[in-house]
């Protein structure tokens, strides 16, 4: 045993860091031990030739300066807690969708822009398509007046409810509510309903029917408030901000520090075993891994282990960054889109594109001359597991793959093939491999007809024991893991008797 903490943290992901942040900011000792040499999970950067490319991630929620108090625009207030600054751009549009039968559609930052697009297309449905989506700008109305914190926490609840009741049971009935449903009762189009499906695959990569009201009001409608802005220097400025926090406060991120084992004694977490064998305890554990690789892997102990049908499983991805010519992407190019060829393969693997280039935002991100292209469709290991990892099968089957995916690219992008100059390839394989990752996957979602305080919150059933990232509430995407780890260390904070203040 080399040291102990307060509280130790299981990886260096973007909801670990915030709540490790969040808790050293009020004096609570806290360790994160990352794998990597480097922070951010699959929010991270990496560089390459000249290039820095986004690992994952690349529409960011969070930064704006507008809105009142409450849970919107995370990072504004987390960072300005934490006395750290993070330059960024904000992004005219969020997406830009390409769709079957000519549909072409921006999600532009000015609200009534894009539903005047929505009803050039569909007249018929002109009132149908402002009711809808008004009943996203009540949710969000509601959640940017209501201050973050933990839903398991009592003292929370009742602090927020006794201030703003009549808001908190209207979130509390729209949380039983799914978008697909709200939808369709206002809407009746088809192709508008598969829309509104597409709408919701973009950032929770399920349908409509199975994405919780609340969580589309979240993104769908701050898009049109707070918006897009992309940070300067690519998507690893954001963690590298927190473990800036995290440092300024006397905390620490070990780097190159696998766990391989939470000690849990009589149903109590005590501290982490690391790959050389260290042994490092604590008060609490916060774990940032999947669902499967904390009870599956890290804690030993057979009673707590969580079967892989017992949620939905999110995909892994395929993803490709192309180092390309400045020239191939054209005057007005938008940064965002989505592409879907076939609407009844959208939601198989491979079945939608989704296609970055950051660089129209930030040039500084490639060389001169040069611009970046980050495009990556769902996929799973057992796509990939018939070849070697490093085999020459595999490389091959990968060109081959990231061909296929260039191809239908150029349907936006004519001649994008012959731009590129650098082309770098991963796999599910890489993603299991790199960020611990059962499957590769992006952790838990909701089945049909599940409501959102169904999804894993920060309590586990190990006591001391806490979970924070896309397996806990409210999921995916890097808002909602910044959420969960201000509600994990909300939590956790109160119950060492130093309560976070309100962001």
């Amino acid at each position: 045993m080399s040291e102990q903490a307060d509280v130790i943290v299981i990886g260096a992901g973007i909801g670990g860091l915030t709540a490790a942040a969040l808790l050293q900011e009020r004096g609570i000792h806290t360790v994160v031990f990352e794998k990597n040499g480097f922070p951010g999970g699959s929010c991270a950067s990496f560089e390459r030739d000249g290039y820095r490319f986004d690992a994952g991630a690349s529409v960011f929620y969070g930064f704006s300066e507008n809105g009142q108090s409450g849970t919107l625009n995370l990072h504004t207030r987390i960072f300005r807690k934490l006395g750290v600054e993070i330059a960024t751009v904000p992004d005219p549009v969020q997406i830009h969708y390409h769709l079957p039968e000519g549909f072409n559609v921006a999600a532009s930052f000015d609200r009534q822009e894009f539903l005047d697009s929505l009803a050039a297309r569909f007249p018929l449905e002109k009132e149908g398509i402002e009711r809808f989506y008004r009943e996203l700008e009540e949710v969000y109305d509601i959640l940017s007046s209501l201050p973050a914190g933990s839903l398991e926490d009592v003292m929370h609840l009742a602090s927020v409810g006794g201030r703003y009741p009549l808001k908190t049971a209207m979130l509390a009935l729209k949380t039983f509510r799914s978008m697909g449903r709200t939808a369709r009762k206002y809407i009746r189009n088809e192709e508008l309903l598969r829309f509104i499906d597409i709408e919701s695959y973009s950032w929770a990569v399920q349908d409509a029917l199975s994405t919780p009201l609340v969580n589309a009001g979240i993104c769908l409608a701050d898009r049109h408030h707070g918006g897009i802005n992309y940070p300067i220097g690519g998507s690893g400025r954001i963690p590298e901000a927190l473990c800036r926090g995290l440092e300024k406060f006397g905390g620490r991120v070990r780097y190159r520090s696998e766990v391989t084992e939470i000690i849990v004694e009589n149903g109590i977490a005590r501290g982490v075993r690391l790959a050389g064998g260290e042994t490092v305890l604590a008060g609490s554990v916060i774990t940032n891994a999947t669902v499967w690789d904390t009870f599956n892997r890290m804690v030993r102990d057979s009673r707590y282990r969580v079967p892989e049908e017992r949620f939905r499983r999110a995909p892994s991805w395929f993803q490709m960054f192309l180092g390309v010519d400045a020239a191939v992407i054209p005057e007005g190019f938008n940064v965002h889109h989505i592409l879907v060829d076939d609407w009844s393969a959208y939601n198989t693997p491979g079945g939608t594109i989704y296609f970055s280039a950051p660089t129209i935002l930030d040039p500084s991100l490639a060389p001169p001359g040069r611009h970046i292209v980050h495009a990556f469709v769902t996929s799973e290991t057992d796509m990939w597991d018939r070849y070697g990892r490093g085999s020459a099968g595999y490389r091959e089957a990968k060109e081959r793959y990231a061909d296929s995916i260039i191809a239908r690219t150029e349907k936006i992008l004519p001649g994008l093939l012959s731009a590129v100059k650098l082309k770098v390839l991963a796999t599910p394989q890489t993603h299991e491999r790199y960020l611990n990752r059962w499957k590769g996957s992006y952790g838990p979602m909701l089945k049909p007809g599940q409501n959102i305080l169904q999804k894993p919150q920060n309590r586990t059933l190990v006591k001391n024991l806490f979970a924070v990232g896309d397996s806990t509430f409210p999921g995916q995407g890097v808002i909602a893991v910044t959420y969960s780890g201000v509600s994990c260390a909300s939590l956790v904070a109160r119950r060492l008797g130093k309560p976070l203040d309100y962001l």
